[in-house]
């Protein structure tokens, strides 16, 4: 069989036997036992078998001395109790940490409670102010609208006033031109008085010369 292939089953039926027998499952044990079988097909199918949950081959479990296991009992013992200290400690450090970290929760949950006080507090002056400035509108906007009735009552008076200047001056007007033609009628008036005077006197005075005239004849005739 040297340098043959061979099966599965035998190779794994040579690897049993030398499991079984406390030897060393190696491809070189397996190929000498099948006769020197090709070391390829060996490898192929030794890994096949492994794979398919070979069981190791016993090994025998060696008893320690008593006084070894003592030394170990005792070694096992001190090193629990060292753990255990170990543990303690950091038991006791991861309580503290946690009393820490409690104390830093209380600080924040103070911080924002502080927080919303103040904003609650900021909200409520907001509130007032808002409140302030809509009065405050309120307020000029009652003055503006005063103020403008106002001037519409000042603009209605003003227009009143214009018409009443209008009509004075009008009047005036009508007054000055009937005083300028009453004292124009007056002069005339005067100037036909006189003139009648002149004429008057100049009648007289002709008269009186006319007297004269007739008062010389009769004395030429006497």
């Amino acid at each position: 069989m040297a340098g043959q292939e061979v099966t599965f089953d035998e190779v794994a039926a040579a690897a049993t036997s030398l499991q079984n027998d406390g030897e060393r499952v190696t491809i070189e044990a397996v190929s000498d036992l099948l006769g020197g079988a090709a070391p390829a097909s060996v490898h192929q199918h030794l890994t096949a078998w492994r794979a398919s949950g070979a069981k190791p081959a016993e090994v025998a479990t060696p008893e320690l001395p008593e006084a070894l296991l003592d030394a170990l009992g005792g070694w096992a013992r001190q090193f629990a109790v060292d753990s255990g200290a170990g543990s303690q400690d950091a038991l006791a450090q991861s309580q503290r940490d946690v009393e820490e970290l409690l104390a830093q929760v209380a600080s924040l949950m103070a911080a924002r409670d502080e927080a919303l006080a103040t904003l609650e507090e900021r909200g409520e002056s907001i509130a007032r102010l808002t409140a302030e400035l809509r009065d405050a509108r309120n307020v000029a906007t009652d003055a503006l609208v005063g103020k403008a009735k106002d001037r519409l009552a000042i603009d209605g008076k003003d227009n009143q006033l214009a018409d009443l200047r209008a009509q004075i001056e009008r009047n005036v007007a009508a007054s000055a031109a009937e005083s300028d033609a009453r004292l124009s009628a007056e002069m005339e008036l005067v100037g036909a008085v006189t003139a009648r005077d002149n004429f008057a006197a100049e009648i007289k005075e002709l008269r009186a010369q006319l007297d004269a005239a007739q008062a010389e004849r009769r004395g030429a005739r006497a």
